[in-house]
């Protein structure tokens, strides 16, 4: 028994900072149901801002350290106070669309600052040793994390069930409307607690650095995503129990790296269980476990089109002619196209995914990589290259299949942290297996395509194939029924569909599509490994579709041209980087405006300042979108006539 201790120990220790990450986590989206995804970049953050003052300033820690906590608490806390009030009244995809924003502007900002190359810390708490545990020593540093986030846990519990201000915060997501009205302020509510969560994330942060001896932003990022599985223990809601959740991850880590490690096969199973862990809570949780916080909004309903289908046929045309003449223009840069028009086919599985069928994914890099590994596989076993490619397609719909369980039970904000937590464990796990990449497998293109010229023009053929088959299921009864299923998953089962057969085709349909733009993303280099498929990335494109537009097959185009082309003309890394920063902005804004909001302030303002010139209509067209209640108590003023149109619970002034 005495060989756990020291696993124990670094686990307890490294548990109490997940701990205090994921309460930190729990308290804001608690207050203000928005689920910070970028709460990792935010403790880098914390974590690079702490190290600069105390190392390059000069500054003694405990300065440095109430400085962050100043700095981080009031200023990033008030400003993603005023990020979650625009999301308030906006669908749970749009919610982790502006987090992934976030995430990408923070990560950008600094790497823009201090590098891709991670930076060697040393620990400032004392390390000096307090006592032995059957002879292994236990230091200072490990009591002083442990007793914070002890101490943290009972005060906030306290917080929350004594004082009138933790009550508030608990009412202010539900009806903030309603609270304004006791007197008290929501912004201020909101406010404090944002300050308070962010304190937590930086602090999260400093004490990660502390205990890894090193900075690095993606490393952090990840780790700090890890505190996801405490927060899945304590249901979301329970900051206790979410410190306890961190207690029991990390003793399972410690454990876990114990046994496992003669293993070389199961080696990195430790480093994953708190994805193990919060994959397994999704998917198994018994109904009404887990409860998103808040009213649901429904998306809003893509306009048709008021361009008439001569000029949206001519406009196509003309796409179809410049995408033809590419190789005439692009010269040295054709290799960016090439990577452009392979991800148009995963952008469009994505698209029918999120767009069309109203569900998320978080893994669809994931996807690309089993198809890409099978497609590298099969090659090696003499298949030839279009077969290979199939088969690399096929290989990725049983993992869709698997995605697909936990799409039958959860939706919104937890079937995107489920597929979250299965592709990050699938890329830190299984990525570096032989039944994947292992060290890398060389790939190669098909006779008579060997150029980039004319591969070029296979990928195309590729693409407009991908394309028929995403237009033909949406005019089909099955794209009645995915956009049904996102509109009213209820109504379409009262009318006799099985929602969960649907769910399920469109999720394997999607994973076939990524596993087929993972082939020929693979047949674009001679060699492919698991560096070629970052996890982050699955994040990262979800961000890119949703600034490209909300049509499926237009957004999938414009969203691989900016994730691929654009830089291909931007000069300079740090170019490039700012590029990354103003669409990280860019997904945050088009998120809060996804129903509309901004232009109903702006009538709101302007008809206040001008109620003479603004005709009645208008000035009712300016209310906000609401969630009605199903048994509000009111009664129609007349009974409508048989055959009308009955408005829906989500509706707005302006129409559904």
């Amino acid at each position: 028994m005495s060989d756990y201790v020291p696993y124990l120990i670094f686990g307890i220790s490294l548990g109490s900072v997940y701990g205090l990450a994921a309460m930190g986590l729990v308290l804001t989206y608690k207050t203000s149901g928005l689920f910070n995804i970028a709460q990792g970049a935010i403790s880098a953050a914390g974590a690079y801002a702490f190290y600069e003052l105390r190392d390059d300033a000069g500054l003694s820690w405990p300065v440095a350290a109430l400085i962050v906590l100043l700095l981080f608490g009031l200023g990033l806390g008030f400003l993603l106070e005023r990020m979650s009030a625009a999301l308030r009244e906006v669908p749970t995809a749009q919610k982790v669309t502006a987090t992934i924003g976030l995430l990408v502007a923070i990560q950008s900002l600094l790497i823009l600052r201090y590098g891709f190359t991670g930076l060697s810390v040393e620990s400032f708490l004392p390390t000096d040793e307090a006592f032995t545990i059957t002879g292994v020593p236990v230091k200072y540093d490990s009591l002083i994390v442990l007793a914070l986030g002890v101490a943290s846990a009972a005060a906030l519990f306290v917080f929350f069930k004594r004082t009138r201000l933790g009550t508030a915060m608990r009412a202010v997501v539900d009806d903030q409307e309603l609270l304004d009205q006791t007197g008290l302020n929501p912004f201020r509510i909101r406010l404090s607690a944002w300050v308070i969560g962010s304190c937590f994330a930086a602090a999260a942060g400093v004490l990660l650095a502390s205990i890894q001896l090193q900075l690095d932003v993606f490393i952090l990022s990840v780790i700090v995503i890890q505190a996801f599985g405490a927060a899945a223990i304590g249901r979301f809601t329970s900051l206790p129990w979410s410190f306890v959740g961190g207690l029991i991850v990390g003793v399972l880590q410690g454990v876990t790296s114990k046994i496992f490690a003669p293993h070389p096969n199961l080696s990195g199973i430790d480093f994953n269980m708190p994805f193990i862990v919060l994959f397994g809570i999704l998917v198994f949780a018994r109904r009404g476990w887990l409860v998103e916080v808040g009213r649901e909004i429904k998306t809003r309903a893509v306009p048709p089109s008021r361009v008439p289908v001569p000029a949206r046929a001519a406009g196509w045309g003309a796409l179809l002619v410049v995408a033809l003449l590419v190789p005439s223009f692009a010269d040295t840069k054709i290799s960016y196209y090439n990577a452009a028009i392979s991800s148009v086919v995963l952008f469009l599985s994505l698209s029918l995914l999120v767009r069309t069928s109203g569900q998320i994914s978080l893994c669809h890099i994931g996807f690309a990589a089993v198809g890409a590994a099978g497609f590298a596989h099969m090659l090696d076993k003499g298949m030839p290259w279009m077969v290979a490619m199939l088969i690399g397609g096929l290989l990725a719909v049983p993992i869709g299949a698997v995605i697909a369980i936990p799409a039958i039970r959860l939706s919104g904000l937890y079937l995107a942290l489920a597929t979250l937590g299965f592709g990050i464990l699938l890329a830190q796990y299984a990525y570096s297996r032989d039944y994947m990449f292992s060290s890398g497998i060389p790939t190669r293109r098909p006779e008579g395509f060997t150029d980039d010229d004319n591969y070029y023009y296979l990928l195309l053929g590729i693409a407009l194939v991908a394309i028929a088959i995403v237009v033909t299921i949406e005019q089909t009864r099955m794209g009645r029924l995915l956009r049904g299923m996102a509109d009213s998953p209820v109504a379409l089962t009262t009318l006799g569909a099985n929602v969960k057969i649907s769910r399920v085709i469109v999720f394997c349909i999607s994973a076939f599509l990524a596993g087929i733009s993972g082939a020929t993303t693979a047949g674009l280099f001679s060699r492919v490994s698991q560096d070629t498929f970052s996890s982050q990335d699955s994040l990262v494109i979800l961000a890119f579709l949703a600034i490209s537009g909300r049509r499926t097959v237009s957004s999938a185009i414009v969203a691989a041209s900016l994730f691929h082309v654009l830089p291909a003309y931007i000069s300079g890394e740090k170019t490039t980087l700012w590029s990354y920063v103003i669409f990280g902005l860019a997904a945050i804004f088009l998120a809060a405006n996804s129903q509309g909001a901004l232009q109903r302030q702006a009538r709101e303002v302007w008809a206040r300042r001008h109620p003479a010139t603004t005709p009645a209509h208008a000035r009712a067209d300016s209310a906000p979108a609401r969630a009605v209640p199903p048994d509000a108590g009111e009664a129609p003023a007349s009974p409508a006539p048989a055959g009308a149109y009955a408005p829906s619970r989500y509706e707005t002034d302006e129409g559904v």
